[in-house]
């Protein structure tokens, strides 16, 4: 058979998805189409086989024996096709896991972590999907998510993955390295505002009643950007443990206080039920709940530097 004399696929399409429905309307709203492109691609397949597939009554189309007799064929054969097509996405896809996650949490937490997964897993080809948006599964082709917020997903496998906790945090030459003794000395400092990190709750964990939320000064709406200006010595910033310990460990910015604000949010592990047993699943559930728990582990051993003298700061460990 010389493949070169088959009709061209989208006027295959459009007329099944006419002949099924008996309306090239209908047609062309399935396939995001023009009424007229429908009527176009049917009477080129006509001119081509050099028979009419439908009988035309005004606006109204009917087929025709030949027609209907080619529907069939022509709808078997596209059925076949795309379930070869199902088939081999399928393959590919048992291999591919897509996890979706807050920007801030894949940049300042995931991403230096990963590569522990891409080693202990090669098998696996993992998508990174960094977006503040909320994951739809019954949608979005996503395995996994990792949300920030109260772990009530209707439907879905949740569970929680790591806790949060706000603490303040400047970089090491604020000031000239003259850093605040007591929580009470932020009240004469720049702190760094922002909509997600609030200082209230931070201040009555430290027994600071009398003092209030800061009104002035920029107002960051990312915490990647707050974070970046406490490194570049804007102020001090009440940050998120889960995004700062990075920055931390490297010496970029020192945890002032050993005194942990509240978090109304958490982090937590959500995905399908149906997803949950998967290989591909159940290999980044393990080794991301074991990363969360390394990393609850640094930060037990890393010290604030509120003790050093004078104000002065130590070098971490």
């Amino acid at each position: 058979m010389d493949l070169r004399q088959l009709p061209a696929l989208n006027a295959l399409r459009a007329f099944e998805a006419a002949a099924r429905h008996e309306s090239f309307s209908r047609a062309a709203d399935e396939l995001f189409v023009t009424h007229g492109a429908v009527s176009h691609q049917i009477r080129a397949l006509e001119a081509e086989l050099g028979v009419s597939l439908f009988a035309r009554d005004g606006k109204r189309v009917r087929l025709t024996d030949r027609g209907r007799q080619y529907a069939a064929e022509v709808r078997a054969a596209l059925v076949a096709l795309a379930e070869s097509t199902r088939r081999i996405r399928s393959g590919d896809r048992d291999r591919r896991l897509i996890v979706s996650m807050l920007s801030s949490f894949s940049a300042r937490w995931l991403t230096t972590r990963v590569g522990r997964f891409i080693e202990k897993h090669p098998e696996i080809d993992l998508e990174l999907l960094s977006t503040n948006a909320l994951t739809d599964f019954n949608r979005d082709d996503v395995d996994v998510a990792i949300r920030f917020g109260f772990g009530k997903y209707a439907g879905l496998h949740s569970e929680e993955l790591l806790d949060e906790v706000f603490f303040p945090a400047c970089a090491p030459n604020f000031r000239g390295g003259e850093l605040p003794r007591t929580p009470r000395d932020l009240a004469n400092l720049p702190l760094l505002r922002s909509e997600d990190e609030r200082w209230r709750p931070w201040f009555d964990a430290a027994g600071l009643n009398d003092i209030e939320e800061p009104r002035r000064g920029v107002l960051y709406e990312d915490s990647s950007n707050l974070l970046q200006a406490a490194i570049d010595g804007q102020g001090i910033a009440l940050v998120r443990r889960s995004l700062s310990m990075q920055e931390i460990g490297a010496g970029r910015l020192v945890r002032l206080f050993n005194i942990d604000g509240p978090s109304p949010w958490k982090y937590y592990f959500v995905c399908p039920a149906a997803l949950l047993q998967t290989k591909r699943v159940q290999a980044f559930r393990e080794w991301v709940f074991e990363e969360a728990e390394q990393f609850r582990l640094l930060y037990e051993r890393t010290p604030a530097v509120c003790d050093a003298p004078a104000g002065k700061i130590k070098a971490l460990p």
